[in-house]
């Protein structure tokens, strides 16, 4: 039995939460570019939360802009998915089991081009979502008036134009449009572009000044782990517990955050904010952006060789191991939370911080280390380069588990280049593949070079950090004394930081 509307009658599953009936008859309120997981596990996790509750009551059309893949799945259920979210919470599992109902329908935006402009011209319409990848983003100088668009800007501007056509131009007739594209500023760098594509096209004075005033771009940032459909062996096993077939359920963690710069008349329009604490609108995001770049993604950072070079494959197992827990405790609260360079509450950043570790020991979440080293470099520059230069400022001293953080991080890149131009490293006879855009400048540097030079060499590369490390108070000779460790030992001494 495949998961519709009208087998939903039949369904009896123990802590499943079912569509209302009335859900189906709501109008669609909200406009989606992309079908992909974090869209229908966030943001339409939690409009579905809301029409439950009788709060937003509107529904969700979605644009599919690729040719991969098809909307067959949509069609066949109905726009009905199963969310299946697991986590922790102050040390103890939660889970929830929800069978989605936002989306009304996916539309093809290569083969049903004239509905979604349909949507366009809808009085109902207030909303438009987007998670184009952070490619999507981006300036592409073409013709709006195709059918349709290439780019996704050239593809909202086209809606915005005949929206703006529809309704003359009446002011009350703008849309709120959140970008939740992982880049800083999304929602002014995505109405940028938008501006600059309807000058190449030469539209009208009156809709450019309609564009700026009527309608709302919101910067946003969205933090929720969510890995998708579960794998063939676990999907078997939920088919056989639920009793229905689901070609589209996904799993999540708990952990939720939608934070979106606006004020009151923007919050009045995305009244689904009241439905769950996860949602937050405030005029300035920066704080939420803080929290998450330097607690979630800064430890994801600092620790992510120390663990890999430790022997673990996945963030769970690491934080099973009693010594590596106290080593990022250490770090997270002792010199992460004082280090952050915004000004925050520090009962707020604790808070979070414990939030933070709850979701690294979610045991339903596979997140490998391997993945988290993926442009390794960059992510050291941009998440934790403020932390160590600030920690300086206030202490003039070694943050002992930063710089072992280092010293793994600078071990883990002892790579050569091997064939197909890949670059490896070697742990204990097994080689692994490092994917970074500075791998290169790492495998020249350690070519013939001794571990002295080649640290002092790393530290000091201000084309690397914008600053030289080798000039703050004892981390070169910490670095290397950890590294050296590392090397004797085989693996990272996490005892007595």
């Amino acid at each position: 039995m495949i998961l519709s509307r009208y087998n939903l009658r039949k369904i009896n599953v123990p802590a499943t939460e079912l569509p209302p009936p009335d859900v189906f008859d709501l109008p669609e309120k909200v406009l989606q570019f992309g079908t992909g997981v974090l869209l229908r596990g966030l943001p339409d996790y939690f409009i579905d939360k809301a029409n439950r509750q009788g709060i937003f009551n509107g529904r969700v059309a979605v644009i599919k802009s690729t040719d991969k893949g098809s909307t067959t799945d949509f069609d066949m259920q109905d726009g009905l998915y199963t969310i299946y979210s697991k986590g922790i919470e102050n040390g103890e599992e939660v889970s929830e089991r929800v069978i989605c109902s936002a989306i009304s329908r996916v539309l093809s935006a290569n083969s049903e081009w004239e509905e979604i402009l349909a949507i366009a011209r809808s009085k109902n319409l207030q909303i438009i979502i987007s998670n184009t990848t952070e490619v999507g983003i981006q300036l592409v100088k073409e013709d709006m008036g195709k059918h349709p668009p290439a780019s996704f800007p050239a593809k909202l501007l086209a809606i915005l134009y005949e929206r703006y056509l529809a309704f003359n131009g009446r002011e009350d007739t703008g849309l709120v449009i959140i970008p939740t594209e992982l880049i800083i500023d999304n929602g002014k760098k995505l109405e940028a572009i938008v501006l600059e594509l309807a000058h190449l096209n030469k539209l009208e004075p009156a809709f450019m000044d309609w564009l700026e005033s009527g309608n709302n771009f919101c910067n946003s940032l969205v933090d929720r782990i969510v890995p998708g459909r579960p794998d063939e062996a676990l999907s078997n096993v939920l088919e056989t517990e639920r009793g229905y077939t689901d070609n589209l359920s996904i799993m999540s963690e708990t952990y939720s955050l939608w934070a979106i710069e606006g004020d009151d008349s923007i919050a009045e329009v995305l009244s689904f904010v009241q439905a769950d604490k996860g949602v937050v609108i405030t005029p300035d995001i920066e704080l939420f952006r803080e929290l998450k770049l330097r607690l979630l993604n800064g430890t994801h950072t600092l620790s992510c060789a120390v663990a890999y070079l430790s022997g673990f494959k996945t963030v769970k197992e690491a934080l099973d191991y009693e010594e590596f827990t106290r080593f990022i405790t250490k770090l997270v609260f002792t010199e992460i939370v004082p280090s952050i360079p915004y000004k925050i509450d520090e009962a707020v950043a604790a808070d979070f911080a414990d939030k933070v570790l709850d979701r690294f020991r979610n045991p339903n979440i596979r997140h490998e280390w391997l993945s988290i080293s993926v442009q390794y470099t960059t992510k050291i520059k941009m998440r934790v380069i403020p932390l160590l230069l600030n920690y300086y400022k206030n202490n003039n001293s070694v943050p002992q588990a930063m710089a072992l953080g280092f010293a793994a991080f600078i071990r883990f890149m002892q790579i050569a280049e091997a064939a197909g131009g890949k670059y490896t490293g070697n742990l204990n006879g097994e080689a692994y593949t490092v994917t970074d855009d500075h791998a290169s400048y790492f495998g020249k540097t350690w070519a013939g070079a001794n571990e002295t030079t080649a640290i002092n060499a790393i530290l000091k590369n201000k084309d690397l950090w914008d600053a030289d490390l080798t000039t703050l108070n004892g981390f070169t000779e910490a670095v290397s004394e950890k590294f050296k460790s590392i090397t004797e030992q085989g693996k990272p001494q996490l005892s007595g930081l």
